[in-house]
Order: C-alpha cells, then structure tokens, then sequence
C-alpha cells in the first residue's frame, strides 16, 4: 500500500510489487475481512427508496452458497459465466462466487443489445450466465445461437421453466465453501473492449490484476484508504472503470462502497448521493463531471466534504480542475489507462504539481514510456506511441482465443497502448491523439467496427463509416456516413430508425447521435474506407460553426 508524506520520486523509486504464487480475488475481496463480523461492505440504493446494507460477513456466507449452486449445477474451473446485471448486491455475489471455483467472469453490460450480448457469450462459449428479469427476454431471443449455453439464472421472479431461480439456486447451497487454491497468473475474467478493426476482443485478465490496480487507485485516489473513505462511481459495474477501479479495490482494503445505478445520470442526484451518504471518494467520468459543473450553486442545497475524486477517459482541462476546487473543495485527479492495462498514468495532488492538460506521471509499480515504432523510446517532448513495459501484474494475458490480436499489441516487451503523446523532461505525459479509430464518448472507448457491421444489417444501408465527431460534453459522439440504398429516400424518418437500430441492437452509448447521409464515400485505391478524411472534414465543420 501506497503511504503518504514523501515526494513523487521517492514513493515511485521506493515501490515494490508483493504479488503471491497463490492468490485469489473472491477470498481477498471479501472472506479475510468476514471474520470482523459487523464490517460494513455494501449500501445498496435500490432505485425504489429502500437502503440494504451488507457486511463481508454477510457477502462470504451468500457468495458461499452460490458458489456450491455453481458447482451444483455443473460449472467447473475455467468454465466462463457472463454477469449481466447492473449495480447491486447479486452483482457483487456472483462475481465473489465465480472466482471461488476458479471459474472466469465475464462482465456483460445491461444495455447490450442482442448483437452484442450474442457475440460475446458466443466468442468466450460462456456454459452460463446470470441476469435478471429486465434483460431475460434478450436471453431468450439469442440463447437458440447459443450452443454452449446451457444455464441461465434470473435474479427476479419468472415463470419459465428453461431458467433457474438465482435466489433458489444460491439457498440451497450450504453457506460453507472452500474456495479454489488459485493461482496468481490463473485466469479470473474477460472483459470485452471494441477494437477498430473486426469485433470486440476479450481482454482476459488474472486474478492477479486486481494486485496491479491497486497503486493506481491509492495513487489518485491520495493515498486511499483512510479509515472514514466510502467509494461510490456511476460507471457501471460492467466496466473495467466501475468493477476493477472501485468496488474491488475498496474490498481489497475493507472499505465500503455505495451501490446505486440510476438509469440515466442526473447530476443533481449525484450531489444528493454524495451529501446524504457522506461520500468520500468517487471515480467520476470527464461527462460526469461536465454535468455536474452545469448545477447551479450546489453548496446551498447539498453539505458533502469529498475527499478524493479522481477521472479518466479524457483531459479534463483547467476550468474543470477549477470548478473542482471551488465546488468539490479538492483537486480533481486524473488518470490514463485501458482495459487491457488499466490505470498506469496519473496524478496525485497530495505529492505532485498539477499540471493542467497533463495526464500525470507513470504510477508507481508501472514503466510507462513514449517509443517508436521499433520500440525505443523517443526523446523528451517527441510524440511517440504510449507503452507500458512487461511483466506487470496490471497487464491482460491475452486476446481471448486471438492470438494475432495478442502479439500485434506488443513490440518486444512493450505493450502498445494505440495512444500518442509526448512526456516531458519532468515525467509528465501530455496526450497528442489516437493511432487508430477509437472513439472516446462519455469515458468510454468505442471501436467503429462493431457499430459499422451492426448499421450494414439495416435494409436502408448500402455503404457505412462511423467516427467520433468533436462534442463539447461528451468529447466526441459517434456519427455515422451513410451512403444509402438507391431505392431508399433518405431523411429525417430514416435516420432516426437508423439510430434506433443501432440503440437495440448494440448499447445505447455507441448508437450514432449524427447521421449524415452522403452519395459516396472517402476510399483508398484498394476500397478501404479513409476515415480520417472524414475526421478531418468534421473537425473543419466545428471549427467554422464555433
């Protein structure tokens, strides 16, 4: 753990990883702080105005007796199981009871669509899956695809005798379980991330991850945990933002975390969340943040004293860092990293200057450069491509069952982050771009390809190119190019099913917020789509309307 009264230098030079042969994240997370019996974990916000509590004590006996229901309905070690479910206690649970068995959790996000939820629980051959009676009948639709599927668990009451009952299933298990002697370097779970090319890998992931995150999180976070921290996020559980950034980690160190997943995020929730419940740390995406800025004067109305918040996804920029210290009464720390090697960057304002624009210095435990091509690292203030050297306990295994896809993400013993940037003669990373399509919207990195193959299914659709177009709230929104069917007249009534297509199908933060309708196309001279020129023609576009 990360302590506090040195300087960057000194807590970056003096850090060593204590990473064991054997090591599991269920029994971590939860079954070493059971025996302090009334030790709070949870509080749940359940939407309806009713508050449940949890205790590790609590969470070590129900994720027990789930992980014999697993077992009991033949889920064996390394057998994936997709979560879809959104911020709550069965959540949580089932993801304590996967990785006692030594199983792989798969994180599903609840507003996947059907194309997305197939591909996913396809490509890992997950034997199950839990979810709940909201997003059943998306199951259903796709589970006939689903060979390898063969049990589904629904949290809420449902008549359908092709589902188990995840309470049923769970009181049935006896509350003692001896959890798997797993090791460190053992696979726990696979998070999906969109690519720019082809789908969305699987980014499989250790349980030793967990053990990498933890500098990352203590380091922005000012040297979390202190004995009265309570972490909260409005990034879903589903995302490596919500489930490896916070709630993991805060169990890792016995600290609470409050629970709550509005459908839509309201700021002036938020401030009454973190006011009511006396809120000390929050991982608040740039767009949260934004909204947040637009409440009028919400120290009237709201008493909270926030210890630490901390952001990735974007550069947050000085007026937010400002509104940071004059609402929030904190310096707004920012971090930088990705699915597969997550929270390698950042700053921490209890030790270090604040530099706005600046992504911050590499985090300790983490050898974090700018290199070339060939995989040396380029001179102080040069644009290079970001890379985090290996072994690092932080670091994914591989691609799950994409092995080209998993030695094109390194050069030598670099992992390549697709981002440039330049660091400076302090340490100091400035973010310059994206080597590849990605499009950042909302925090959340989107790969065009998955949307661009789910808008080629639409009848109205001939030709498609999606990019991320400059936005002032979300950073950029995913516009899509449509060159249309020669018998399809194109409009307003068009587009709107087209987004609606995309909405259902896929998430609800990748479907198109633009559509532009066009007679062709940008193309190399081997047909493949410039995307670029498209970027560049948008940018051009904002700059002349602003």
């Amino acid at each position: 753990m990360l302590k506090s009264g040195q300087t960057y230098d000194e807590v970056y030079n003096s850090f060593q990883w204590e990473v064991p042969e054997f090591y599991n994240i269920g029994v971590d997370i939860c079954d070493k702080w059971a025996r302090q019996r009334y030790r709070l974990a949870l509080i749940y916000l359940d939407g309806k105005g009713q508050v449940a509590k949890y205790t590790f004590w609590d969470l070590k006996r129900l994720s027990n007796r789930l992980a014999n229901g697993f077992k009991a309905i033949g889920i064996s070690p390394g057998d994936r199981i997709g979560i879809l479910l959104p911020q709550c206690p069965e959540t949580a649970i089932s993801h304590i009871a996967a990785y006692k068995i030594g199983a792989i959790a798969i994180p599903l996000f609840t507003l996947f669509g059907t194309d997305a939820l197939a591909y996913r629980l396809s490509n890992s051959q997950a034997r199950a899956i839990v979810t709940d009676a909201a997003n059943l009948p998306k199951i259903r639709e796709i589970r006939p695809n689903l060979p390898h599927l063969q049990t589904v668990l629904v949290t809420g009451a449902v008549k359908d005798d092709r589902v188990l009952d995840y309470w049923d299933t769970l009181d049935k298990g006896s509350p003692e379980f001896q959890p798997a002697n797993t090791k460190a370097d053992d696979p726990a779970l696979i998070i999906y991330t969109s690519g720019t090319t082809g789908p969305p890998k699987g980014a499989l992931h250790a349980h030793r991850t967990l053990l990498g995150h933890l500098p990352g999180v203590e380091f922005p976070h000012n040297f979390f945990p202190r004995d009265d921290d309570l972490f909260w996020t409005p990034a879903d559980w589903a995302w490596i933002g919500g489930l490896i950034d916070v709630l993991f980690p805060s169990w890792h160190h016995g600290i609470p975390v409050l629970a709550h997943r509005a459908k839509k995020f309201d700021p002036e929730e938020a401030f009454h969340i973190i006011a009511a419940y006396g809120i000390r740390n929050a991982f608040m995406p740039p767009t949260a943040l934004k909204l947040m800025r637009q409440v009028k004067n919400p120290q009237s109305r709201h008493r909270y004293r926030m210890r630490s918040i901390g952001s990735g996804g974007e550069t947050l920029g000085e007026e937010l860092l400002d509104w940071g210290r004059e609402v929030m009464g904190l310096t707004i720390n920012e971090f930088y990293g990705q699915t597969e090697c997550n929270l390698i960057v950042g700053c921490c304002a209890d030790i270090m200057e604040i530099r706005p624009g600046s992504m911050g210095r590499a985090i300790p435990g983490h050898v974090v450069d700018v290199i070339d091509a060939r995989g040396a690292p380029v001179k102080d203030g040069t644009v290079g491509e970001i890379a985090v050297k290996r072994p690092d306990p932080v670091m994914f295994l591989e691609y799950w069952q994409n092995p080209a896809a998993t030695r094109s993400k390194f050069v030598g013993n670099w992992l390549l982050t697709g981002d440039l940037a330049k660091k400076d003669v302090d340490g100091y990373f400035w973010f310059n771009g994206r080597k590849d399509d990605v499009i950042t919207s909302a925090g959340y990195r989107i790969g065009p390809a998955e949307i661009e193959d789910c808008l080629m299914k639409h009848p109205a659709v001939a030709l498609v190119a999606v990019v991320g177009t400059p936005d002032e709230v979300r950073t950029e929104i995913v516009k899509a190019f449509v060159v249309p069917k020669a018998d399809v007249t194109p409009g307003t009534d068009v587009a709107e099913d087209i987004k609606t297509f995309v909405k259902t199908r896929l998430a609800a933060h990748e479907y198109p917020r633009e559509v532009e309708f066009v007679k062709e196309l940008p193309m190399t001279a081997t047909g493949k789509i410039m995307r670029r020129e498209l970027r560049k023609l948008e940018k051009q576009r904002k700059a002349k309307a602003t």
